[in-house]
């Protein structure tokens, strides 16, 4: 352990001598964590949207009112008043509005006589999310200006009651998991891969093939230098984000024990394989280019941003045997849920077998010469 300890040192006080590439490492990630947390976890307000009302008669008053109650409260759409159909459409097209509400003129006519009576939306559907925004929200109120009073006798009818185990979770708690893995990994590929490539291409490499050092403790002075970087940039992000996202009980010491742990096992796992990627490179410029492609190829698959069920089945494939989405999955339960260890007992048991499996794979494929 000597020989490992001396490796794991020397790596050690090199990367120290380096701030910036400490400070890139762990900033990115938490970066990423705050601008994509609120990018995509808010709720869509302020739309613009246009009322043509051909009918203005007390029936198409109360859906006015209606929709301006909606207005005031969960502040959705603003809305502008228009008496010509056509320059409402043609303010649509040229993007001044998001959708337009069109009342006919014989709305009230057919609601008296129970003729079914329609109203239109017309939407700027290059937008899905706007869109389906819009078209939730009319859904839900014309149901409401459909409901008769409700009668005094019994009903049979089933009806659904909604039971929520966990307090609502916004957006950036849910993509916290996933940043704090990727914290990890960006530790890993910068100060692990491309460090171990840099010491091949300056020479600094052959000064351990003169030492009597095995390959195994070669290995495990490599992978442990990076897993303890990379378990420091986990731990930092871990705690800026639980308080940035506003994590319930953040400090809670079971809950950071439990957190170590995950954190140690997923650092372990994502070096190992990080230097099995690379133990036969040598060119500087490879670990720099398959950068990004790592990234998007093991980050997104792993449903730290969207639900892997929603995936075609290719992605779900990448997703079964990608580590990231094992240790998402784990950091999201002992994060959100707050579950001891035996909920994430598989999680932790892959990325061991995982973990094992890479080093000894590496250690086969590396090589004591030039």
């Amino acid at each position: 352990m000597n020989r490992v300890w001396a490796l794991i040192e020397r790596d050690l006080r090199r990367f120290r001598r380096s701030p910036v590439l400490i400070i890139v490492s762990m900033i990115f990630p938490l970066v990423q964590l705050v601008v994509l947390g609120y990018a995509f976890g808010g709720k869509i307000k302020h739309l613009k949207l246009g009322v043509v009302d051909q009918d203005q008669q007390v029936t198409a008053l109360k859906l006015r009112e209606m929709l301006g109650a909606v207005n005031v409260n969960a502040e959705t759409v603003n809305t502008i008043n228009y008496d010509d159909q056509g320059r409402a459409l043609a303010d649509l097209r040229n993007g001044r509005l998001n959708g337009v509400l069109s009342i006919p003129p014989n709305f009230s006519r057919d609601v008296l006589a129970q003729k079914s009576p329609q109203v239109a939306l017309v939407e700027d559907n290059t937008d899905q999310f706007v869109s389906s925004t819009l078209e939730g929200l009319f859904d839900g109120m014309v149901t409401a200006y459909d409901e008769k009073a409700p009668q005094p006798h019994e009903t049979t009818e089933a009806t659904l009651s909604i039971v929520e185990v966990y307090p609502y979770v916004p957006y950036i708690q849910y993509l916290l998991p996933g940043s704090i893995v990727l914290s990890i990994f960006v530790m890993v590929m910068i100060g692990g891969g491309i460090i171990f490539i840099d010491d091949k291409a300056r020479g600094l490499h052959e000064g351990y093939l003169v030492t009597p050092i095995s390959k195994l403790e070669l290995i495990l002075g490599f992978n442990l230098s990076g897993a303890i970087k990379a378990v420091l940039s986990g731990s930092v992000l871990l705690t800026l984000g639980s308080l940035i996202a506003g994590i319930p009980q953040p400090f809670d010491p079971l809950r950071m024990m439990r957190m170590a742990v995950m954190i140690v096992v997923t650092a372990l796992a994502l070096v190992s394989m990080m230097f099995l990627i690379m133990v036969r490179v040598s060119d500087p410029l490879i670990p720099r280019a398959v950068f990004g492609v790592l990234n998007t190829l093991l980050f997104f698959p792993s449903g730290a941003v969207y639900p892997v069920q929603a995936f075609p089945a290719w992605m779900r494939a990448i997703s079964t045997v990608d580590p990231f989405s094992y240790a998402v999955h784990a950091f999201k339960c002992l994060l959100l849920k707050n579950t001891g260890l035996n909920a994430v007992y598989g999680d932790l048991a892959y990325l061991l077998v995982f973990t094992v499996l890479s080093m000894a794979a590496a250690t086969a494929l590396f090589r004591r010469t030039l």
